[in-house]
């Protein structure tokens, strides 16, 4: 019987902050039972206020970094992050490739949410041509679908089909379009699309919080963290939905002593299980 733990590869940039990249990825992964393992793509200088600098880890260190572990060590979900470049891309989608990784989740880092630029706009081809083919799912916002897509989607129901279709047409396997920037005022909504099955809406309540930083990834590292537990892709997004719900919940929680009384801040999330686990049904 196999009972090995769950490991998941975390390929992203590192937050000194903690509440975002490759802290959020670890922090994540550990509190829903994985184990997490991590290859840096870059250095970035951010606080609550925003992104102040970004400097890409060379193609050459990633390389080594990813041929150390994954010569080592069996990885079961892999989740991308921010790339920087065309060369990070490429190198990472090399790797998939030679060592037949499984349970890629790449979540569309392109902006920071201060807007800050995290992918150079040249790379971006590259990323749908090289990495969307090989991705199990994709975990856009609204703003990053429509800007990979060229479009001016409101992420509203009845266009859900024409974002599928869009993203199957550059070779995306799935997609989870996610709400947090949606008109709904009530309900966040995560709709998952599939080829040959219709939009798969998952809903929770809004939760009004400055506790925002570094959501996209700890929503992805979820996902990850689902599949490399065995669940089916559908089940590890309803899952990673219903635990971000908590995470929100108790984010409240985190009280920080800041140098200022600023008002406007992004704060990270509370990974930490304080309440009930969610619903494996």
């Amino acid at each position: 019987m196999d009972n090995h733990t769950p490991t998941v590869l975390s390929i992203a940039g590192s937050d000194p902050y903690g509440g975002a990249g490759i802290q959020a990825d670890l922090k994540s992964i550990h509190a829903l039972g994985g184990y997490a393992l991590t290859c840096i793509t870059a250095l970035t200088a951010q606080n609550s206020q925003g992104v102040a600098h970004v400097v890409a880890t060379s193609s050459d260190i990633l390389n080594h970094q990813l041929d150390t572990l994954l010569q080592d060590i069996k990885v079961d979900a892999v989740k991308i992050g921010m790339l920087a470049n065309a060369e990070l891309i490429n190198v990472v989608a090399d790797k998939i490739t030679q060592y037949s990784l499984k349970n890629i989740v790449l979540d569309t880092v392109l902006i920071s949410s201060s807007g800050h630029p995290l992918l150079e706009e040249s790379a971006i081809e590259c990323l749908k041509k090289r990495l969307f083919p090989k991705a199990t799912i994709i975990t856009p916002n609204l703003p990053e679908i429509n800007h990979l897509l060229g479009t001016h989607f409101h992420g509203i129901a009845q266009e859900m089909d024409a974002i599928k279709e869009a993203f199957l047409k550059l070779g995306a396997q799935a997609v989870v379009a996610k709400g947090g920037h949606g008109l709904e005022t009530d309900l966040a909504t995560d709709v998952l699309l599939q080829p040959n099955h219709p939009p798969m809406p998952f809903s929770s309540p809004r939760i009004q919080t400055s506790h925002t930083h570094g959501t996209g990834c700890s929503f992805s590292s979820a996902i990850a963290t689902f599949l490399a537990q065995g669940n089916d892709l559908t089940s590890a997004v309803q899952q990673a939905k219903q635990q971000m719900h908590l995470w929100f919940g108790q984010s409240e929680s985190l009280q920080f002593d800041y140098q200022s009384n600023l008002t406007h801040r992004k704060e990270p999330l509370h990974h930490l299980n304080l309440g009930t686990e969610p619903s494996n049904n």
